[in-house]
């Protein structure tokens, strides 16, 4: 029983009890009253009839008289005269009138008086006794009026302490669910502060708990600081920030080999000539400003174009690659442009040259570097800041020409009632080697009949389209009719443009409340890209399918997860570190402790850590014993195949 609730039992008892006592103690001192008031009355009657019997001489006539005009005021049940000598007596007896106390009152409430007694004479002679019993009707009725009335006016005290009682209560109630809100925030792993009551007790509660939550905030920030600094230390170069060549080409690889990943795009390698030349002429600081300044030109393009990755190959070399086919050449003359403005010349000490090679989905990173290498090298028998591009990528595939056709194809795909769209299925497992749930990728068949092609193929043509929506919508519903028809747990990735489609939210929970069983069995996944940079749409998403089952994590986590404000506020059940992060952690000790960093951190937000697009085995045992959950990827697959 809650607090709140007991205390109002509390005040609801004291206030009947109050009322009980009141109305009780009112009826037992009036009862007292009246049972006095009519022995005082058949007293002085008595002594009143016996002096007017006296001055009867005797005369038995005269005083059946007297005693009857006495009866006759209907105020006495009773009055008899025993005569002395034990002659005839004269009784007069009266009918009680109709009582308007009910029965159960006067049997609980009776009234009892003593009956007046006096006695007649003439002169020295006895006459006899006079015995005189008054009706006690009228005292009940008297005495239930005066019950109703008193307990009409307590029970008006009452409601007015009850009005007063509920102020009191909701003046405590308030802060003390504000401090219940507080610790299931704090359970969620959000940090919630709360105003303090003027109530000294629970001031000093909401100050420990609030100097509890500003404490944690700390320590959490603290933690995720130190994670960022251990990530740029395992991950990037310590001069420029930008991603090392390990990482960038695993960035690479997870970008090609990822469901939603690129379909192609366009590789960028920049080089500045003769570093070591450059160091002689110039010093080495003013080489590292010109280093510097190449990686500040590159990295515009990563806070442009969402998928763009850029790098430092060595010291010298530098890459960008673009996730959309068909940019290399404008990208690279871009690049060149803006270096030929940026860089100062140092009398023609500083030379860089500009290589690109567009690339299709299918080629290896370690081929596509090659290629890239080649115009690099085409590039530096030119002048300086000359820009080589050559065409290594595929052709379309299958799709139409022309963003008009693209959207019949796609909203064919979801009319067409012939199955053309359907999940495929790669298992997550846990150290034990259990299935934890079915990652679900969505994948269309775009011509009838073709090959059903992965996100990369069609998810960009559906996003250019505004057609993500309807798409997440039926990955949804496929993953609940295969929920219902096995039971196992299935994730489906979920559009940044989908979370923030209040539509599209909207269908999503008449979905999931029309399937409540499979919808505790769903796994809904949004890119970290929508995290930092939709916060609020992602946090509403998850106030919206968490109520009802729904696990909610982010995918592709790694490279931004530190940098989300409030990360704690988003609600999230589980968070999927990206390939690029988790790839060769079995050679890496700075990544092992970025990877240990960020995995303790996430459990101290009650989140579970997976890793995706893991293949080697000594990559596995690194994962766990950095404390990961689950990972998927090759190894998984090899491990429990669905």
């Amino acid at each position: 029983m809650s607090l709140i609730r007991q205390l109002w039992l509390l005040l609801a008892a004291v206030l009947l009890l109050a009322i009980g006592g009141a109305v009780s103690v009112n009826l037992l001192s009036t009862r007292a009253v009246l049972q006095t008031q009519l022995a005082m009355k058949n007293n002085d009657t008595a002594q009143a009839l016996a002096l007017v019997l006296s001055q009867q001489g005797g005369d038995d006539e005269l005083m059946k008289l007297v005693v009857a005009a006495q009866a006759d005021t209907g105020f006495y049940r009773r009055i008899a005269l025993a005569r002395a000598d034990g002659g005839t007596g004269i009784v007069s007896e009266t009918p009680a009138g109709p009582l308007r106390a009910p029965g159960w009152f006067t049997a609980l409430l009776p009234i009892s008086s003593s009956p007046g007694v006096a006695q007649v004479s003439d002169g020295w002679r006895s006459l006899g006794t006079v015995t005189v019993v008054s009706h006690d009707s009228y005292a009940y009725d008297e005495l239930w009026r005066g019950g109703v009335r008193a307990s009409l006016v307590m029970l008006g005290v009452g409601l007015v302490a009850a009005l007063l009682s509920l102020m009191v209560v909701r003046r405590i109630r308030a802060p003390l669910e504000a401090t219940v809100r507080q610790a299931q925030a704090l359970e969620d792993g959000r940090y919630v502060i709360v105003d303090e009551p003027s109530m000294p007790d629970l001031r000093r509660v909401a100050s420990a708990m609030n100097g509890m939550v500003v404490r944690m905030k700390a320590l959490f920030e603290a933690q995720a600081a130190r994670a960022e600094a251990l990530r740029r230390q395992a991950h990037c170069d310590p001069l420029t920030g930008l991603p090392h060549r390990s990482h960038f080409l695993g960035q690479l690889g997870a970008l090609q080999q990822r469901e939603d990943g690129a379909d192609g795009g366009g590789l960028v390698l920049v080089r500045l000539a003769d570093v070591t030349g450059l160091n002689r002429a110039v010093g080495r600081d003013t080489t590292d400003r010109v280093l510097e300044t190449i990686a500040q030109v590159l990295s515009t393009y990563p806070e442009r174009v969402d998928g763009c990755l850029a790098g430092r190959l060595n010291g010298s070399d530098f890459a960008l690659a673009l996730p959309t086919p068909g940019l290399a050449a404008e990208t690279a003359e871009s690049i060149a442009a803006a270096l030929r403005s940026s860089l100062p010349t140092y009398s023609g000490a500083v030379r860089a040259f500009i290589g690109a090679v567009e690339w299709p989905r299918e080629a290896s990173p370690g081929a596509l570097m090659s290629q890239a290498d080649l115009a690099l090298a085409r590039a530096e028998a030119g002048k300086p800041y000359h820009a080589e591009v050559l065409d290594g990528s595929a052709g379309a595939g299958g799709l139409g020409e022309g963003e008009r056709a693209w959207r019949v194809q796609l909203l064919s795909a979801i009319e067409d009632k012939a199955g053309r769209l359907r999940l495929v299925a790669f298992p997550v497992v846990d150290r034990m080697g259990r299935r934890l749930h079915l990652e679900c990728p969505l994948r269309v068949q775009l011509q009838p009949g073709g090959a059903y092609e992965p996100a990369a193929r069609w998810l960009p043509l559906a996003m250019r389209n505004r057609l993500t929506a309807l798409f997440d919508a039926e990955a949804v519903s496929l993953a609940l009719a295969g929920i219902q028809e096995d039971g196992a747990a299935r994730a489906v990735n979920i559009a940044p443009a989908s979370v923030a489609d209040s539509g599209f939210v909207a269908h999503l929970r008449q979905l999931l409340e029309d399937r409540p069983r499979s919808a505790g069995q769903l796994w809904l996944e949004v890119p970290e890209a929508a995290a930092a940079d939709q916060f609020d749409a992602v946090q509403a998403f998850g106030r919206t399918v968490r109520p009802l089952g729904v696990r909610l994590g982010l995918e592709h986590a790694g490279e931004r997860l530190h940098r989300i404000d409030r990360l704690y506020e988003l609600g999230l059940d589980y968070v999927k570190l990206d390939a690029s992060v988790c790839a060769g952690v079995a050679h890496s000790e700075a990544a092992q402790e970025f990877l240990r960093s960020t995995v303790a951190l996430l459990h101290a937000m009650s989140m579970q850590v997976q890793a995706e697009g893991v293949a080697d085995d000594a990559d596995v045992r690194t994962l766990w014993q950095c404390g990961v959950d689950g990972v998927t990827g090759p190894w998984a697959s090899q491990q429990a195949p669905v």
